[in-house]
């Protein structure tokens, strides 16, 4: 049984096992000196496992006596978030050499970080939930700061790491409510005594406390408070790592606990996701208006794209998930591309983050300016870019679920959001010409831009219909439902 457990969390083991090697290499090979050929190595694996994870046998597959559980799910979301980890890490390699901020930690805690993560979306019980999403939070909580010599990144770090740890012991007394009065942490226990007992008031708060906690791991507001923060103070690589993969780990989360565990009271958690969803998505639309920093305006810009995704949620049913699935994976896209534009920010050799910097950009540099724009277009949700789509599906799962007026509310607060990327748009094309932007763009993170700006433009066509991603990921939240 041991045997079969362990080849079930193969990849996870691979991923922790070369982040260890890795740390020990770094130390007694040079320090520094190794740090470049830790981070490809980093990449590498993380490319590998993603293979791994994606060709495994079709099927539900459980280890450890229903603590982790490898479905269809669990691998859809895996793959994402380790293929964005990769780009992502790539990404960095430049900046963090231009910098001087080239240190074999960064890679390893990176590693460290999705094998958390990986944890995170195949966790069947609360004890293997809190170990993945601790594991993660605490590599994160250092990556923040990793800017030793900059005291918005210590603050940052600071931050994350104090509010982090309440929404740690908000989730842990949740937890502990939970297990009080159903006698388990395992999901499917939760899930038996709920069909039988209902929800007592008890086990509700129980369930309240769990959603806060995972609430703030998502950005969802009102618990939003550490992103623009945190976005602003980190350094731009750990940014944008940020919001790509502990996005989808933590939607792939939330999703797991409340349909495994309590998805016989949906009733109960739809009102909660319902709230979320509304002030996720209006906090997050409306806040970005007045921001002129395009770190902070990213921050605010994922606090609303996670309402969105919530809107799949809170639908309760395959379809919904499905599109949360979907949601995520054209997410992680966008943002690929529009990190790998802003990484490249740059004026005498100096960051900039203002976006005021990019008046008059298209005469510079036309193609860069078109790709952002069509990114910009897709975050937006403007029809036909891939991004309308994403939401659209979110929106149809709604209302099919009966939940109508949260769809309305969307359409809305997408309206409104759409005016400070738009601004981005004018500025670009319209604006005040202003110095130049000076920084080059490295071959791979042209390549990432002009990637992600083709797939905003062409994965809709009938042809193409979306590579099929919709398919997989509507399938791949049926496994949660069988």
């Amino acid at each position: 049984m041991l045997a079969q457990d362990l080849s079930i969390v193969l990849p996870e083991l691979i991923l922790a096992g070369f982040a260890m090697a890795a740390l020990m290499f770094g130390v007694y090979m040079g320090k520094d000196k190794q740090a470049e050929v830790i981070l490809l190595a980093t990449v590498a694996v993380l490319g590998v496992v993603a293979i791994m994870v994606a060709t495994q046998e079709p099927g539900t597959r459980v280890a450890f006596e229903g603590a982790f559980i490898n479905d269809g799910f669990a691998r859809f979301a895996k793959v994402t978030l380790l293929l964005g980890a990769a780009v992502m890490l790539l990404l960095s390699r430049e900046y963090l050499r231009r910098t001087d901020m080239m240190k074999f930690e960064f890679p390893v805690l990176i590693a460290l970080a999705v094998v958390g993560m990986m944890m995170m979306v195949s966790a069947g019980d609360l004890m293997a939930l809190y170990m993945g999403l601790e594991l993660q939070s605490l590599s994160l909580y250092v990556v923040a700061s990793f800017r030793r010599d900059s005291l918005r990144s210590t603050e940052a770090g600071l931050k994350y790491f104090v509010l982090g740890a309440l929404s740690s012991g908000l989730l842990l007394y949740g937890a502990s409510l939970v297990y009080g009065y159903t006698g388990t942490t395992d999901f499917e226990g939760i899930a038996a005594v709920i069909a039988d007992e209902g929800m007592g008031l008890g086990l509700l708060f129980g369930l309240v406390f769990l959603t806060t906690g995972l609430a703030f791991k998502i950005s969802a507001a009102p618990f939003h408070m550490w992103t623009p923060d945190v976005y602003e103070g980190s350094p731009t690589p750990v940014t944008a790592f940020f919001a790509t993969a502990p996005k989808v780990a933590a939607a792939g989360l939330f999703a797991r606990v409340m349909i495994d565990g309590f998805g016989n009271a949906t009733a109960d958690w739809q009102q909660i996701l319902t709230f979320l969803a509304i002030l996720s998505m209006f906090i997050g639309s409306i806040a970005a208006i007045g921001q002129t920093n395009i770190k902070r305006l990213m921050a605010y810009s994922s606090i609303g794209h996670m309402g969105f995704a919530l809107v799949g949620l809170a639908a309760g049913t395959e379809e919904g998930v499905g599109a949360l699935l979907l949601y995520m994976a054209v997410y992680v896209v966008m943002n690929i591309g529009t990190f790998a534009f802003i990484l490249n920010m740059e004026r005498d050799g100096r960051p900039v983050t203002d976006i005021y910097a990019l008046g008059g950009y298209s005469v510079v540099a036309p193609a860069k300016a078109m790709a952002v724009a069509i990114l910009m277009f897709s975050l937006a949700g403007i029809p036909p870019l891939v991004g309308f789509f994403a939401k659209y599906y979110v929106f149809t799962a709604a209302v099919a679920a009966g939940l109508v007026p949260l769809a309305v509310l969307g359409v809305v607060a997408s309206v409104i959001g759409a005016y400070y990327y738009l601004r981005i748009i004018y500025l670009m094309y319209f604006g005040e010409e202003v110095d130049p932007l000076t920084g080059s763009m490295p071959v791979t993170h042209g390549v990432a831009l002009a990637f992600a700006a083709l797939v905003m433009v062409l994965a809709w066509l009938p042809g193409i219909n979306l590579f099929g991603v919709d398919v997989i990921a509507l399938d791949a939240a049926a496994t949660l439902f069988n």
